[in-house]
């Protein structure tokens, strides 16, 4: 595989090997050679071409017979890959027939190749990413049902709020994906479309066979033929971008929690451990959130390249100078970082570790605190809600200043014990009594998440 030095070191962790394999080197060439090959055959079938210049030229559509180092020297002056491709192919061609060499690239512009090669590349990134989508959504599925009854703190502005459920939790994380699933198949049809225009977007070379031949490459390469060329209309791109940065924004919002979720003052829940996995240079009892890194990394990275997607969008006329050239390495590299985040989001939410009993103990951290909302509630409406709510705040003081749990505050204070009996007092200081519609929103994530999976 062609890739560039740099890659190498960090790439198992921040990109998965598939969609590295999209946007090698190989990948990229191969996908343009697959236009060039597609563009043969849509114009021998119109008879642009003759049929026998066909099979010379898909012969050398082949990236396992070109030199990308020289290709990328050749880069360096052409100012695209198509340019000096393209020749390299026609060289490659005339070698084995002259006659067919006159018919290569015929009508097409550099942009057509690379557009179109592109669009090729982002067909399979998107099936790798909608198969790694629709697993994490099966996983969370699966996970919030799990403990979709397990309680656990829930945190605003990161203290104790009252209780919610893991599976609740999980659940929030399901619908996001379910969310980025959806935005997905709603874009294909705008995304997944042929680029050929010809020199300035008119097929003018083509003449009247213009439109038929945009059709049969259209129909090869199995993509749609869109409305006119989009040499400078980025918005297709760019929408995928943004999507892609959606999802890694949502699954770092899932690796956010998790990493604080393992924080030593919680422990509440973990990444599946493995041998070697979370560890420290120095300390041999650290085990360090290193999936969640990964989510919250690409998170982080992926919006700074989408700020570059979006600023390379007022583009010149009908071709652009260097605004086009920005995207050919920052799209590729907003599929790799998703990728590799989506790798770590299925590990972790496959082998997500919980310790019920440590959220249980956590939940009582504030010694019933956390539910004086409940008592308030059921109180006001036997003595006021001013006064439920008075009483309640000087329980609680108390409380934390007598360092009591609020029960026993509670159950001598009289002003309570004259409305609400030890048993209700005990009931609604159960954190499992006060979970609300935590069950009902798994079911609907859930739910939702089949209606799309069937």
């Amino acid at each position: 595989m062609n890739q560039r030095p740099g890659n190498q070191l960090f790439d198992a962790y921040f990109t998965a090997r598939d969609m590295r394999d999209v946007f090698c080197d190989q990948g990229r060439v191969q996908a343009m050679l697959d236009f060039e090959a597609a563009l043969a055959r849509a114009e021998a079938r119109v008879g642009l071409i003759p049929a026998s210049a066909v099979a010379p030229i898909q012969a050398a559509c082949s990236a396992g017979l070109y030199d990308f180092a020289a290709l990328g020297e050749a880069i360096a002056t052409a100012g695209n890959s198509a340019i000096p491709l393209v020749k390299a192919l026609g060289k490659q061609i005339a070698a084995q027939n002259a006659e067919a060499e006159r018919y290569v690239h015929l009508g097409a512009t550099s942009q057509d190749v690379m557009d179109s090669g592109l669009v090729l590349q982002l067909r399979r990134a998107l099936e790798l990413i909608e198969n790694d989508l629709a697993q994490l959504g099966q996983i969370l599925a699966t996970q919030a049902e799990r403990y979709v009854a397990t309680p656990l703190a829930g945190r605003t502005w990161l203290q104790h709020a009252t209780p919610v459920t893991l599976g609740m939790k999980i659940a929030g994380w399901l619908g996001a994906v379910t969310r980025s699933r959806q935005r997905l198949a709603e874009l294909k049809s705008r995304l997944l479309v042929l680029q050929f225009g010809g020199a300035s977007g008119t097929l003018a070379a083509l003449g009247e066979q213009a439109m038929p031949i945009a059709q049969a490459l259209a129909e090869e390469l199995q993509l749609t033929l869109p409305e006119q060329p989009w040499h400078t209309q980025r918005d297709r791109v760019v929408e995928f971008g943004a999507v892609l940065g959606l999802i890694a924004g949502s699954l770092g919002k899932l690796g956010r929690d998790v990493s604080l979720l393992m924080q030593t003052e919680a422990a509440e829940v973990f990444e599946p451990s493995a041998p070697g996995k979370g560890g420290s240079s120095t300390m041999p009892h650290k085990r360090n959130p290193v999936g969640a890194a990964v989510l919250i990394g690409a998170a982080t990275r992926v919006p700074g390249l989408l700020s570059t997607l979006f600023s390379a969008m007022p583009q010149e006329h009908e071709r652009s100078l260097g605004l086009w050239h920005a995207e050919w390495e920052t799209l590729p590299e907003i599929c790799c970082l998703v990728s590799g985040s989506l790798q770590q989001a299925l590990l972790i939410a496959r082998g997500l570790e919980v310790d019920a009993g440590r959220m249980a103990h956590n939940l009582d951290l504030t010694q019933g605190l956390v539910l004086a909302e409940a008592v308030s509630i059921v109180l006001a409406q036997r003595v006021g809600r001013d006064t439920a709510h008075h009483l309640l705040e000087r329980c609680c003081k108390r409380a934390v200043a007598e360092q009591r749990h609020l029960r026993a505050v509670l159950g001598d204070e009289p002003q309570v014990t004259a409305e609400l009996s030890a048993a209700e007092l005990d009931h609604l200081l159960d954190p499992a009594h006060y979970l609300g519609q935590a069950q009902t929103w798994v079911e609907r994530a859930v739910a939702e998440h089949s209606a799309l999976t069937a």
